[in-house]
């Protein structure tokens, strides 16, 4: 009987399989996977042949319920499910071999049940991992929203309360209470910002639509200057020409250059000045932001959006991980974006497009003169 075999042969079975996944370069045997997943398959495979076994019959499917809590079981340790397909078929294949170098007495239908065994258990395991997974983004997904809802709670609640105080009249707009709000807003603003942006990188195809650089980076200038006012340092924006026009998923471009003006106030000294300035050149469309943050310490062939800044006077460092959203942001519309460091003043972060196919107007007919 095969299970027999099996059981007898179990170590040197385990050894095999051990041997051949030792030696898999892609996915990597790991030490979980040699000392538990093997064992654990064997195990579950010998106990469905031997229920076969006692039922006569070539019915295999008692391996089904076992293979989805043992690949269930894999999957949950961190297994991926190449390793867990790999596993099984390393298993089946080590015991085929050794029973086919010992002759051992194994009937057609014995084997002909394990190949129907592994079938069966390599499927179980793929349903099990899909249905881990997709509980697992359902459940990052609700943490997600509850920390946007919590984050908006929040801001909403500051906000309320700044305006009421505002609104008895006894205290002016311009003072402490007036600032609050505003920076309330504009948290708000960049939530609600940042959670487009993100819906936008996760769909397929980012929407396309001609924009006219003058406009955006007027509108976009207002948000702007009131983080720089904030911040005590002086904005900047460069006149733009207004044949500027690009062709890009709006949300997405507005979050690539928040990110990146963000960022230049975040770190730049105070009472300094942060620019924002645009050009054309070559069918290209260019956005910079430059800033005077001291420069960045890049160590040779190092990525300059992963380097750290020099710290600034009031304490603040660290790394500026908008960078990273904006880089994906640009990507995503067909873009780059490039850092350029100037040692002990600031940096320059430049966005480049394509620009948009200009719109043809259509040529005027002559009008024929009716025929005499």
């Amino acid at each position: 009987m095969l299970h027999q075999f099996i059981e007898a042969n179990r170590e040197a079975i385990l050894a095999r399989a051990r041997t051949m996944m030792a030696t898999r370069r892609w996915p990597t045997a790991s030490t979980e996977e040699l000392v538990t997943g093997s064992p654990l398959f064997l195990t579950q495979l010998v106990g469905s042949l031997r229920k076969a076994d006692a039922m006569t019959t070539k019915d295999d499917g008692a391996i089904g319920p076992s293979a989805t809590l043992h690949g269930g079981q894999l999957l949950s340790g961190g297994f991926s499910i190449s390793q867990v397909v790999h596993l099984y078929g390393d298993v089946c294949q080590s015991i085929t071999g050794l029973a086919i170098e010992t002759e051992a007495p194994i009937s057609t239908d014995e084997f002909k049940i394990l190949n129907r065994c592994l079938d069966t258990a390599i499927a179980e395991a793929v349903t099990e991992f899909a249905r881990l997974r997709e509980e697992a983004a359902a459940r990052l997904e609700s943490e997600r929203l509850g920390q946007v809802a919590h984050e908006l709670r929040n801001k909403l609640y500051t906000a309320m309360l700044a305006f009421h105080v505002l609104q008895s009249g006894t205290v002016g707009v311009g003072g402490s209470t007036g600032a609050v709000l505003g920076r309330s807003l504009l948290a708000l603003k960049e939530l609600a910002d940042s959670t487009l942006a993100e819906l936008r990188l996760g769909a397929a195809h980012p929407g396309r639509e001609r924009l006219q650089l003058k406009a955006f980076v007027e509108e976009l200038a207002l948000t702007a200057s009131l983080h720089a006012h904030d911040h005590a340092i002086a904005f900047n924006v460069v006149p733009v020409d207004p044949d500027l026009v690009v062709e890009v998923d709006p949300p997405l471009l507005t979050s690539a250059v928040t990110n990146l003006l963000q960022n230049a106030f975040k770190y730049t000294r105070a009472n300094s000045t942060v620019t924002l300035r645009t050009r054309g050149e070559g069918g290209r469309v260019f956005l910079e932001v430059e800033d005077e943050c001291r420069g960045m310490h890049v160590p040779p062939g190092t990525d300059p959006f992963r380097a750290l800044r020099e710290p600034r006077a009031d304490g603040r460092s660290g790394l500026g991980l908008g960078l990273s959203i904006c880089r994906k942001a640009v990507e995503a519309i067909g873009g780059q974006v490039r850092a350029r460091n100037l040692p002990g003043r600031g940096c320059i972060f430049e966005i480049e497009l394509p620009a948009a196919v200009q719109a043809v107007a259509p040529a005027e007919v002559p009008a024929v003169a009716p025929a005499a």
